[in-house]
């Protein structure tokens, strides 16, 4: 069976790529820019964009599985319009098994982040196939934020740099979406994820000093300032204070769950074993 892996040149959708590729599974890798794809070998690179429809139909012609994201950010159309057009082409071309990245939470809640997820899982949810929700919390590759910071010297600006999470690592994340593709276990089920331990962002950056031997220094940045910059990256108003208050105003995403562990049938990885694996991606 040939799986389509959306997102294929993205943190979990390159693993995924590589992961199902050293199993022999026949893949179809899509991105925006197939010439630039780097590939593992059995891989193939094709082209396919969400706001293209006739792009996605050559895409997933003849796939009989599919790994769904979508980095359409939330609040930038009325609603989830990339999740859906992925569904609705996977559907067209008689995908059987489906995948689907989503977040900790998927649709639960009231507000837009809330309001915009459970569109996105019930593109996928009603729908006659297999599928399987995905729904992790923080990335630990969410710290190649700071390469671009710690390639001109050792201090890291922060938002938000004490609220805890149990980050995952994107490889783990891939290894259970392949299990997802690959067997009949995982049908209907709904899988919230973690990593191994709740780290702070400045925690995290004190691990990633002792991997790189450099004396690495984290600047919180106020409040305020991680609302004005989401507000100058163009985040809608309604976004921003969802964002604000679902990061001050609770803990979910730092409790370590037991499902990752039960999946792979492993611990997850650790932060400081992500860190000394990426560990080239922050030297100056």
């Amino acid at each position: 069976m040939t799986i389509l892996v959306t997102g294929a040149t993205g943190h979990v959708g390159g693993e995924l790529v590589r992961r199902l590729t050293a199993a022999g599974h026949p893949v179809r890798a899509m991105t925006r820019r197939p010439s630039e794809a780097r590939l593992p070998q059995g891989a193939e690179a094709v082209y396919g964009d969400a706001d293209d429809p006739a792009s996605l139909d050559a895409a997933f012609a003849g796939a009989g599985g599919a790994f769904l994201m979508s980095a359409q950010g939330v609040g930038t159309a009325p609603g989830p319009t990339h999740d859906i057009a992925l569904a609705d082409a996977a559907e067209r071309a008689g995908v059987r098994r489906v995948a689907k990245l989503s977040v900790l939470d998927g649709g639960t809640g009231t507000d837009v982040i809330a309001r915009w997820h459970a569109a996105a899982e019930a593109a996928v949810t009603n729908r006659d196939w297999s599928w399987t929700l995905l729904r992790p919390g923080r990335f630990m590759s969410n710290a190649l934020q700071w390469a671009g910071q710690l390639s001109a010297g050792d201090e890291v600006r922060i938002p938000f740099a004490d609220r805890p999470a149990a980050s995952i690592d994107p490889a783990d994340l891939a290894e259970i979406a392949a299990l997802a593709l690959t067997t009949d276990d995982h049908a209907g089920a709904t899988h919230e994820l973690s990593g191994p331990q709740s780290l702070t962002p400045v925690e995290e950056l004190a691990v990633l000093a002792d991997v790189l031997h450099r004396d690495l220094r984290a600047v919180p940045l106020p409040p305020e300032a991680a609302r004005a910059g989401m507000e100058r990256y163009g985040f809608p108003a309604e976004v921003v204070d969802a964002i604000m208050h679902r990061t001050l105003g609770g803990d979910r995403g730092a409790e370590v769950l037991p499902t990752a562990e039960k999946l792979l049938g492993r611990p997850p990885r650790t932060f400081a074993q992500w860190a000394a694996i990426h560990a080239h991606a922050f030297l100056k």
